[in-house]
């Protein structure tokens, strides 16, 4: 005897019912930062976005008041969520816009990751609540101008005079920088004291100054900075006491990249369900554009690399709460997700015609905003030259 339950009716929004997958937490979670999204941010984001303007302290308190700001860390205020519950926070916050993902995601898994992972216990105490309850804002210093795909060669350099640390350098593409209260550099600081080290600088320090950016034509609604560090003095204790070399960033990048995996499948879920509801509502030759076939395969395969970009999302979720991620795995995430993304935005954009590239609809926005997502946090080149080193065992990067 057939016990199985009947298929559930279709969802136009979600065909392989991936809700199913979900757990009911998990997708308490998702609607609970959904919900945010929809009232904090959706009414706004669009002339953030034409304005080049967005409200990050305001916005950073909204989000801790539901425990958004490192929530996937323990301790210290903050909520300690599963890496699943994490990723799909971040879809949510994509799904309306990359530089609102963007926000969070530099706060919980670059600056304050970096405090928690390799911080003093000083460290934590002083900043890490403060950051978890949206009092404090952080942000994450490795881009040098001359200096983006190889860390390793950066100028930033950090010298010991007496019991102090003084720095001198730039950082370029620094998101949240300009209202930071507290930036983590990393410096170059000779062989003598382990190559490139972490330190954490509040941005009150004398010597530190924060310029916006501007001009962007992608990611608007994020503040992005330049740093300047002029003759910038540190006690000794400001410097992250064990992690030396590059393994420090790098671990940051690669928590910060997994956030990236689920952030890029929000914003192309967004185009997606643009284009949908744009076909079956517009009427070209006396019928709706879901009328015809091209608009059909057009749909379809969206639809598909969407799906299986939640699919890939979900996997390493799970992996990553039960054994852990490899950065080449992130890669993988990232390298699919965000290519895929930006393709469904383009594709998207040719169904809606004239009216994508309209602020009206979302969709041009995230396409721009993808373009910088597909280079920040590693290239595209560089995440296929990794998966291709972990596939050969050839490096290919020197």
């Amino acid at each position: 005897m057939n016990t199985k339950a009947s298929p559930r009716q279709l969802n136009p929004a979600d065909l392989i019912d991936f809700d199913s997958l979900l757990s009911v937490e998990e997708k308490m979670i998702r609607d609970t930062v959904r919900k945010v999204c929809d009232d904090v941010v959706e009414p706004h984001i669009r002339d953030w976005y034409e304005q080049g303007e967005v409200p990050a302290r305001e916005l950073a308190q909204e989000f801790a008041k539901i425990g958004l700001l490192g929530m996937h860390l323990e301790g210290y205020g903050c909520a300690g969520m599963s890496a699943v519950a994490y990723g799909l926070a971040c879809l949510e916050l994509e799904a309306s816009d990359s530089g609102v993902r963007s926000l969070v995601s530099v706060q919980g898994s670059l600056a304050m990751f970096a405090i928690w992972k390799w911080g003093s216990e000083a460290h934590k105490q002083e900043w890490l609540p403060r950051l978890a309850a949206g009092e404090a804002i952080g942000c994450f210093g490795l881009t040098e101008p001359d200096f983006g795909s190889d860390p390793g060669s950066m100028a930033t350099h950090a010298e010991r005079d007496g019991d102090d640390w003084v720095l001198n350098g730039s950082k370029m593409w620094i998101t949240n920088g300009t209202v930071a209260d507290v930036a983590v550099v990393w410096a170059n600081a000779g062989p003598e004291y382990g190559g490139i080290r972490g330190f954490v600088v509040p941005t009150d320090a004398p010597g530190f100054t924060a310029p916006k950016m501007k001009h962007k034509m992608s990611l608007r609604a994020s503040i992005t900075s330049e740093l300047y560090l002029q003759d910038v003095r540190l006690p000794a204790e400001a410097i992250f006491p064990e992690v030396r070399g590059l393994k420090g960033p790098l671990s940051c990048l690669s928590e910060a990249r997994y956030g990236i995996v689920w952030g890029a499948v929000g914003a192309g879920r967004t185009a997606l369900e643009a284009a949908r509801r744009y076909a079956t509502e517009r009427t070209q030759f006396g019928a709706p554009l879901a009328r015809f076939q091209l608009t059909q395969g057009k749909l379809a395969w969206m639809s598909t690399e969407i799906s299986l970009g939640l699919l890939l999302s979900l996997h390493l979720g799970r992996l990553k709460d039960e054994v852990g991620l490899r950065p080449e795995q992130v890669s993988v995430g990232k390298y699919n997700n965000v290519t895929k993304a930006l393709e469904v935005c383009r594709m998207a954009r040719t169904i809606l015609g004239a009216n994508g590239i309209s602020g009206e609809f979302p969709v041009m926005r995230h396409a721009n905003n993808l373009e910088s997502v597909l280079t920040y946090e590693g290239t595209a080149e560089i995440h296929a030259l990794t998966i291709g080193g972990a596939m050969t065992g050839v490096g290919a990067f020197r």
